[in-house]
């Protein structure tokens, strides 16, 4: 099993055609991707990706979405804490920032997350009903 950086998954899933690298790169990505008998996925690697997505190529969060699903329907492929990454991500495609839905998602056995300054977070967690709640501490 070979275990694959941020960088190997944006080069797969984003087409960057005006990068003379990534033009070099994206055909090794796939070989990887497509190629290698079995490939592990960090959790940390799909969190900075989805960075990578948003960020540098200003992309939604439904582009995000289907990378992810793909990702995850790949039979060769092991994302570490899948479950939780899936959790994540619906919570993500339906408003909540990535990074919070997997802070969430990872903790859903405790009895509540708390927060001291992130109130977008514990308000979106209330519309969505999580259970945990998100609380504000103080």
């Amino acid at each position: 099993m070979i275990a694959v950086d941020t960088n190997i998954l944006a080069r797969f899933y984003c087409d960057d055609p005006a990068d003379p690298q990534a033009k070099r790169q994206r055909p090794v990505a796939r070989r990887v991707m497509v190629e290698s008998p079995s490939v592990f996925v960090p959790m940390t690697v799909v969190l900075e990706f989805e960075w990578v997505m948003r960020g540098f190529y200003g992309l939604p969060p439904a582009e995000f979405g289907r990378a992810v699903e793909h990702l995850l329907g790949m039979s060769h492929v092991t994302v570490e804490r899948w479950e939780a990454v899936r959790d994540a991500l619906a919570l993500h495609l339906q408003g909540l920032d990535f990074a919070d839905a997997l802070h969430w998602a990872c903790s859903a056995d405790c009895e509540r997350m708390v927060t001291f300054d992130d109130r977008g977070f514990a308000r979106r967690a209330r519309r969505l009903m999580l259970t945990p709640e998100v609380t504000l501490a103080g």
